[in-house]
């Protein structure tokens, strides 16, 4: 593989300007594209590295949509990242369940690839890497790319799939769930969505990002299918030996002025229904990292940590653990797939609640958007506040969701719902 670093400075855009056209060149011209975004956010264990991957076309030689060739691939690979993502229905291949839910989008489970071509920014450099041609001749062709960050005149227009009043019954049935002892706790989430939608998806993502700049925010195309993501969640992060998961688990919206903003931030730190929330699933975080840890190495090294963002307070834990040489870094996903902040607890029978009161397959949403570095760490995002798009149906998509426990409130619920869907309402207007 050829590489060529190129200093900040003598590119021919400011840094960012650059960066956004180099996305636009790869959508244009390749089928798989998949782009990391930190957004210069300060976080714990650090946020996604910046880089930029692309395959000229999907499911070549170089791709791996199974379990088990991705094992061999991430085993075997030495000098290129693997960059890719996982669904949130894979669930069905990890444990004894199905999903009978209609599929709007259409992603594949499971997608990695080596790239043909990747670039990475880190400190005051981009370095591009080619199997194809002379990074130079790739960097030429990014220079030279016409790009302008243009959006249709006609917003879509999303509609929610289930109305108000169905939302609010259904919580009520899940309340009864958690007093009858099926469930503690069970992420409940509710899809809008839009048809025959004619949108950009490398200028859409780049209002998404500028309206909530996440630490694990991103892009991916494959052929017609976009997903466009500002999440703030890290899943997994494997780093050296160490596993580190940070589960989000309640939330409260910002305030207009300095004082109402640090008023709603220790109303969200005092609030106990929204601590209970966090440590049921810290609890099961701890036990799925569990199934795979060194013996007496999980610790819980956060616990109801304060975290701000664009539109919200968030409250967010960080449990570690230390993976044993003899296991490989595929076996501690699956422990810990699907992710405790979008299920609930005991996991198994909320994913069973999931799929009987949802109505939609959730697809990438709450799955999980990552890379696997050459060296062999790896790290992943948690699907939300992101939009997923299907280009040759129009179908655009996003969902949200917020966990039910025997102490929440419907109408509080659901209000929310419509808090985490804001900055993509606000996008979309």
């Amino acid at each position: 593989m050829l590489q060529l670093a190129i200093p900040f400075d003598a590119l021919p855009l400011p840094v960012e300007g650059w960066k956004q056209k180099a996305l636009a060149w790869a959508a244009a011209n390749h089928e798989v594209v998949a782009f990391y975004e930190p957004n210069a956010v300060a976080y714990r264990h650090g946020a996604f590295e910046n880089m930029l991957g692309v395959q000229l076309k999907a499911f070549s030689k170089n791709t791996f949509t199974t379990w088990e060739e991705l094992s061999r691939a991430q085993l075997t690979q030495q000098h290129k990242p693997v960059f890719g993502y996982f669904t949130f229905d894979l669930k069905n291949s990890l444990e004894k369940l199905s999903s009978q839910n209609p599929d709007h989008i259409g992603f594949p489970e499971l997608y990695f690839f080596h790239p043909d071509v990747w670039l990475q920014w880190k400190g005051q450099e981009v370095t591009l890497h080619s199997d194809l041609v002379d990074p130079k001749e790739i960097l030429e062709q990014i220079n030279n790319f016409p790009f302008s960050a243009s959006f249709s005149e006609t917003s879509p227009k999303t509609q929610a799939r289930v109305p108000k009043e169905k939302y609010l019954e259904t919580v009520e049935k899940l309340r009864q769930h958690i007093l009858e002892g099926d469930v503690y706790e069970v992420n409940y989430c509710q899809e809008f969505y839009a048809e025959n939608a004619a949108v950009e998806p490398v200028a859409l993502f780049q209002k998404l990002n500028a309206a909530s700049p996440t630490p694990f925010a991103g892009f991916l195309k494959l052929q017609e299918k976009y997903l466009l993501c500002a999440s703030p969640e890290r899943f997994l992060k494997k780093e050296g030996d160490l596993l580190i998961s940070q589960p989000i688990k309640g939330t409260i919206a910002r305030g207009k002025t300095p004082k109402e903003d640090e008023s709603q931030k220790q109303a969200l730190a005092n609030s106990e229904k929204e601590r209970a929330e966090n440590m049921m699933i810290v609890d099961l975080v701890r036990n799925d990292l569990n199934r795979v840890a060194a013996t007496g190495t999980v610790q819980v090294v956060e616990l109801f940590g304060l975290y701000g963002f664009q539109y919200v307070w968030q409250m967010i834990s960080t449990v570690t653990a230390r993976l044993p040489a003899e296991v490989n870094a595929i076996d501690a996903i699956k422990a810990a797939f699907p992710m405790g902040s979008m299920t609930g607890a005991p996991k198994i029978k909320a994913l069973e609640l999931i799929e009987l009161y949802e109505n939609t397959k959730r697809g990438l949403y709450s799955g999980s958007l990552g890379y696997f570095l050459p060296i062999g760490d790896f790290d992943f995002n948690v699907v939300i506040r992101s939009l997923q798009y299907n280009a040759s149906n129009g179908y655009l998509s996003f969902e949200v969701g917020s966990a039910i426990t025997y102490d929440s409130d419907p109408v509080q619920e659901y209000e929310e719902c419509l808090l985490k869907a804001a900055a993509i309402l606000k996008v979309l207007a």
